[in-house]
This record gives structure tokens, C-alpha cells and sequence, in this order.
């Protein structure tokens, strides 16, 4: 168990996080390679569901991350997300998840050196939390 990686599905802001993470990779900077990106227009597009089935489909944990407050392309967008964002932890911990297994993050497009600390923060957050059973019935621990 100890070479177990977690697989992390990221939701990245495209004019922000996204921007940021592109950054990193043009300037060689080094971070693990546990997440996977899915770009969006938007954090306020991210919905629960989306958060939900990267975790019901085996993600280990989820990373939303979008514009600094005040500085969305779409005016109010990161503060939907954020609302969004703390409901959704209310609902893991009452569904008895751990909500460490969902992480939240604003990073501007100049910010690749934040990108990849924020990076390595979230990988070994979930990294402590072990590899995710919560929707598998055979693993999962009852409570």
C-alpha cells in the first residue's frame, strides 16, 4: 500500500487554474502526475453531480479550483462555485464521506508556482485519506 498514488480529477477554471497549471508544464516546473484535468469555462460551472460520479467512478479525490474572488470572467461565477462548494461538503459528510476526498482552490493564471504547491498539498491531503471505498460495495467499511 505504501507505492499506492491517488488519482485526482481536477475541474480548472479555463482562464485561471487552468492557465496556471498550463504555466507549470511550459516552465518544467515538477509536480506528481495524479491528477487529471477537466477543463470547464467556469468554477461556477462545476456541479455536485460532477464532483459525485468522479467519485463513484473510482476518483480518489476531487480538486474544483477557479479565479480569485472578484476576478471572474463571468462577474460572479467563482462565488457560485463557492457556494456550491461548501453545500457539497455538508453533503459528503452527511452521506459519511470524509469531504477532505473534495478540494476547493483559487489560483490566478500567473500563479504556476502556487499551482503546483497547491498541487502537492492536495495529492498528499488525499494521499493521508487512503484509496476511496466509499461507492465500492465490496470494500466499503459500514458505519
Amino acid at each position: 500500500m505504501s507505492d499506492w498514488e491517488p488519482k485526482i480529477v481536477c475541474f480548472f477554471c479555463n482562464w485561471c487554474t487552468y492557465g496556471a497549471a498550463d504555466l507549470a508544464g511550459v516552465g518544467r516546473m515538477e509536480h506528481p502526475a495524479n491528477t487529471r484535468v477537466i477543463r470547464l469555462p467556469c468554477s461556477g460551472r462545476v456541479s455536485p453531480k460532477f464532483i459525485l460520479a468522479a467519485l463513484r467512478e473510482g476518483a480518489d479525490g476531487v480538486w474544483v479550483s477557479g479565479c480569485h474572488p472578484g476576478d471572474c470572467h463571468y462577474i460572479e461565477g467563482n462565488y457560485y462555485a463557492r457556494r456550491k462548494f461548501a453545500l457539497m461538503k455538508d453533503l459528503l459528510e452527511h452521506m459519511g464521506m470524509d469531504p477532505g476526498r473534495v478540494q476547493f482552490s483559487w489560483i490566478s493564471s500567473a500563479e504556476s508556482t502556487k499551482y503546483v504547491d497547491v498541487a502537492k498539498k492536495v495529492i498528499e491531503s488525499i494521499k493521508e485519506l487512503g484509496p476511496n471505498t466509499f461507492f465500492n460495495k465490496t470494500q466499503a467499511k459500514v458505519a
